[in-house]
């Protein structure tokens, strides 16, 4: 069975007064006799019943409203548990993305001293052709995992600083790199000149020299993979907002109690219906270590003495007497936005609706929804002598 709150369009805390008047508006909607050419006004006419005689009983009242609390409740629950998995399954995931990219940088910076170191030392009448070689396939694979972003970052694509690895792990080759920079230079300078030869402790200066921009990429790594989760995410806290079609039709503010001695308020817009969620970033729940949640406000519409919502129409009843139905009449009535003139066409039946175009609620798109008119054939308040005795004529199949 559906909420019987929300089939007869009443308040939780609704009285029984209300909850009855409800009732029985509703039940003259749609009852069968009047619907006679709708297929489902008995399900639905039988539903309304269902949820009045649920809510007129205290006891299923009391019974239903704990079931529901129950399950509001269950839901809660249920959404925190999704959120906190969620929350640890993309934090494995991040651990193994990190540990995968470090991996990889360390390959890449072994491999890369490795032959630095050894191409030096066979050739070093060519050091910085050697060191520019041994930098390069080190470089390709990066740019080829990580794209244009860590060569930028790393030193706006020159060669010589194109990746880095985890050089901070090697604070003993960085100190050699610092201290024999100068060392380097000398090298450098005497291949060029043809003066000197490069000796062993010279090469390790100049494989520390390719190191050393390694640790730019590292923490570029470190950036890209993330080190920790994001906070996890209250649940949204739920709220009802009772407002009225004129509340709608003026685009009112509305002010919500969310407990806590706490007040969220919004604007009424275009689209806003019976069942519209309005979601408020960031006022719902606040609990502690995780980002406060959203305020999810449900819109209930409280029942119109004259009108009934459907989706953006309206629909009012317009009683019309026989004599009326049967020679048509002009009518009176109270629209949504003002007095209205309703024209009853000659033998209308109970089954006859009249629709004024744009007379409804804002739909969102730029339009409104219609304000539908349905006849409702009554007889007078006492008995008419004539009128019996022309219906009798009728029945028996007499004419004069």
């Amino acid at each position: 069975m559906r909420d019987p709150y929300k089939i007869l369009g009443v308040k939780r805390d609704a009285g029984q007064d209300e909850i009855k008047a409800a009732w029985r508006n509703m039940a003259k909607v749609v009852h069968p006799d009047h619907n006679q050419g709708d297929p489902l006004a008995g399900a639905r006419f039988a539903e309304i019943g269902r949820a009045y005689d649920t809510l007129k009983d205290p006891k299923k009242r009391s019974l239903f409203d704990n079931a529901a609390r129950m399950a509001e409740t269950k839901q809660n629950e249920n959404t925190i548990m999704q959120q906190r998995q969620a929350a640890r399954e993309a934090a494995i995931k991040a651990k193994q993305a990190q540990e995968n990219a470090e991996r990889v940088m360390e390959e890449l910076a072994r491999a890369a001293a490795q032959k630095a170191a050894a191409e030096a030392a066979r050739q070093p009448q060519q050091q910085q052709q050697q060191q520019a070689g041994a930098a390069e396939p080190a470089e390709e694979m990066i740019e080829r995992i990580f794209g244009a972003q860590a060569r930028t970052a790393s030193g706006g694509g020159g060669r010589s600083q194109g990746f880095s690895a985890g050089a901070a792990r090697r604070p003993q080759a960085e100190s050699a790199g610092a201290d024999k920079s100068g060392d380097t230079a000398k090298a450098a300078e005497a291949d060029r000149t043809g003066d000197g030869e490069q000796t062993a402790e010279e090469a390790a200066a100049a494989t520390s020299a390719v190191l050393q921009p390694l640790s730019l990429l590292t923490s570029l790594v470190r950036r890209f993979t993330g080190t920790a989760p994001a906070p996890e995410k209250a649940p949204d806290q739920l709220a009802i907002a009772t407002v009225t079609i004129d509340d709608i039709l003026k685009g009112s503010w509305v002010n919500v109690d969310l407990g806590d001695g706490r007040e969220a308020g919004f604007a009424l817009t275009p689209g806003t219906t019976e069942g519209h969620c309005v979601r408020l970033k960031g006022q719902g729940h606040k609990l502690t270590g995780m980002q406060r949640g959203d305020a999810v406000i449900n819109i209930h519409i409280a029942p119109h003495e004259d009108f009934t919502v459907d989706g953006f129409d309206l629909h009012t009843v317009l009683p019309v007497t026989i004599e009326n139905a049967v020679l048509g009449t002009d009518a009176r009535i109270d629209g949504p936005n003002g007095p209205l003139t309703v024209t009853v066409p000659a033998w209308s039946g109970s089954d006859k609706s009249i629709r004024f175009a744009g007379q409804g609620l804002p739909n969102g798109e730029g339009g409104k929804g219609d304000l539908v008119v349905e006849l409702r054939i009554i007889l007078w308040e006492k008995p008419d002598d004539k009128v019996t005795d022309l219906m009798r004529i009728m029945k028996n199949g007499l004419f004069l």
